[in-house]
């Protein structure tokens, strides 16, 4: 087998994605640490444009951007697929997926803005994502493919672990087991599953690092 390589951040979600999937396969690799604040020659190499993490080297050839990744892995090494196989639920979930990273990624839900105001149309919309996430795209299922983790799910965990980090950060709460109830059972089955739960960020390094974050943020809004 070729060399695999995975260049990540301890704290990156996009960056245990690729983890979790290349544990699911079995695929050795071996794993790279990146600072964001003091980045290596290699990553910059292998990410000329973007120039963050997660990177998959193999065989000395990289491939970037989380979920490219895994659709890769999975044309590579077709052991514990990621993807569903027939064309339309493949297509669902690349729909899916963008829609977590473009609201729960790249909007405010996991780090606000900084203001009261904006605070609580942060919440609103978290509280929406969740609302959205449970109703139409989780349903009834165990994981949001069915009986087994799939690549949504890996999508998705921000949800199971990051996002409590940020409500003891922030004092926000939005997902609770009433009011999301089959949410929040999915939260609690992926992180009983072995290859989920032995690879997590610890959960005060990552509140330290958001309580951080959202000093910068709160600084930068008062200047």
């Amino acid at each position: 087998m070729e060399e695999v390589k995975l260049h990540g951040m301890w704290a990156s979600p996009f960056s245990y994605r690729v983890k979790w999937g290349l544990e699911l396969k079995g695929i050795p690799y071996e794993y790279v640490e990146e600072d964001f604040t003091n980045k290596t020659p290699l990553l910059l190499q292998y990410n000329p444009i973007h120039k963050k993490v997660p990177v998959l080297v193999h065989g000395g050839k990289p491939v970037c951007e989380s979920i490219v990744i895994l659709e890769y892995m999975d044309e590579i090494w077709s052991q514990y697929p990621l993807f569903l196989i027939h064309s339309f639920d493949r297509a669902m979930t690349r729909f899916w997926i963008k829609y977590a990273d473009n609201e729960l990624f790249g909007g405010r839900i996991l780090f606000g803005s900084g203001s009261g105001e904006e605070e609580e149309k942060a919440r609103a919309e978290g509280i929406e994502f969740l609302k959205t996430i449970e109703e139409q795209c989780l349903g009834d299922k165990k994981f949001f493919a069915g009986e087994e983790i799939g690549a949504l799910d890996l999508a998705f965990a921000g949800i199971a672990h990051w996002l409590p980090v940020v409500e003891e950060v922030s004092g926000t709460k939005l997902l609770n087991a009433d009011e999301f109830p089959r949410l929040y059972a999915w939260t609690q089955n992926l992180k009983h599953v072995t290859v989920i739960r032995n690879n997590l960020p610890d959960a005060d390094k990552l509140a330290g690092l958001y309580n951080r974050l959202r000093d910068q943020r709160l600084r930068s809004v008062a200047e």
